[in-house]
């Protein structure tokens, strides 16, 4: 084993605690739990997730995210535009090898850092961090930002770490941080989070709508997208104490189905509006579906796409995953929720980070080609 691919392995095992890569050291990955196990999914959510529309896979293809996540952020040593090119290339190669095209549900999406978007020279989308929001002052710095993100996803566990095992050693980085997660399918790309409510209800679904809010339009970037990463404890145990009804409120949308609070069905837009004979809010103030629209922050959709994980007894939570044309858009919608948003109370960043997901690749275009030649 070469020194680079004996830190690579040695990083991931201290910086998680043993939650990714411990394959390679003899020990399982903590897959986390969610509320229940995968279950079946449409021959629509399960359609083949090869690239061959200009973006990566695993962002939007498949329509509904495997029940499996393996996310591991990296440092890299240089970022000059040469070695950068030649790296991303290896890369792109090995994941053409470990998920070729027809391999339907397991993917693997590659984004890369502001320090590293900045190498690339110009003005370009990611080459601003995130800023801090209430509670991130409180994360390990060694837990904030990054220079790599590799996102496998695939609907068998162990395929999935095998499969970031061998992407690894084309990166030469360090592991930064890394987390494994899990979800169960509602369908139509939900998934129940641990606080057992429906999440990924309103988030772009068609092309036109993932055009306007997902996708960089053009520029070197074009294809790609604004991946935001933010680990997110919850007190699962004080939210599951308050009576459902309550529950309810803090959401904004029923337990049962996730349809909103002002009436309709699950996938039917909350009505903001809308007022008890009384003259309340049928959708509270502080609720989460009300701080979170669109319509007080003057941004896009979020195309969500999170996992439940479980690091043990004490550190269980959200693995929060969404893409977006625009980084204002999450900055905008997360100060909106700092703000206004009850649900807030009941979660703690540990982890953070912002990447821009490079546009698609294929034989005749190796990944990253368009940024670092």
């Amino acid at each position: 084993m070469s020194p680079d691919r004996r830190q690579v392995l040695t990083s991931a095992a201290v910086v998680t605690g043993g939650a990714l890569a411990a394959s390679v050291i003899g020990r399982a990955v903590d897959w986390g739990r969610s509320s229940a196990p995968p279950g079946p999914r449409s021959t629509e959510d399960t359609q083949d997730s090869t690239q061959d529309d200009g973006h990566q896979s695993g962002v939007h293809r498949p329509a509904d995210p495997q029940a499996y996540a393996l996310l591991t952020v990296l440092d890299l040593e240089t970022t000059t535009r040469a070695e950068l090119g030649a790296m991303l290339r290896r890369l792109g190669e090995g994941i053409g090898a470990a998920a070729p095209a027809g391999s339907g549900d397991l993917t693997a999406t590659v984004g890369v850092g502001p320090r590293v978007v900045r190498a690339a020279g110009g003005s370009l989308p990611g080459g601003t961090p995130l800023p801090g929001f209430a509670g991130d002052d409180r994360i390990p710095s060694s837990y904030v930002g990054g220079d790599l993100l590799l996102a496998v996803h695939g609907p068998d566990a162990a395929a999935v770490e095998r499969v970031t095992d061998r992407l690894l050693s084309a990166t030469r980085g360090r592991v930064r941080w890394a987390q494994a997660g899990s979800r169960s399918s509602a369908g139509h790309g939900r998934a129940r989070n641990p606080l057992g409510f429906l999440d990924g209800v309103v988030v772009p679904r068609t092309d036109a709508e993932l055009a306007d809010d997902v996708w960089i339009p053009e520029g070197p970037a074009a294809g790609g997208t604004i991946c935001v990463v933010r680990r997110l404890r919850l007190d699962v145990d004080g939210f599951r104490a308050l009576p459902v009804r309550r529950q309810e409120r803090v959401i904004g949308r029923r337990h049962s189905d996730g349809a909103p609070l002002s009436g309709g069905g699950p996938l039917d837009q909350v009505d903001l509006s809308a007022k008890t004979p009384d003259g309340e809010y049928v959708v509270p103030l502080h609720s989460h579906a009300r701080a979170a629209h669109p319509s007080f922050t003057g941004s896009g959709l979020m195309l969500r796409r999170s996992y439940a994980y479980q690091n043990g007894a004490e550190d269980r939570g959200l693995l929060f995953i969404s893409f977006q044309r625009e980084l204002a858009t999450f900055v905008r919608t997360q100060q909106r929720l700092d703000e206004a948003d009850e649900l807030m109370g009941f979660s703690s960043p540990t982890a953070s980070a912002a990447f821009l997901v490079l546009p698609g690749f294929d034989d005749t275009r190796p990944l990253g080609a368009t940024l670092f030649g």
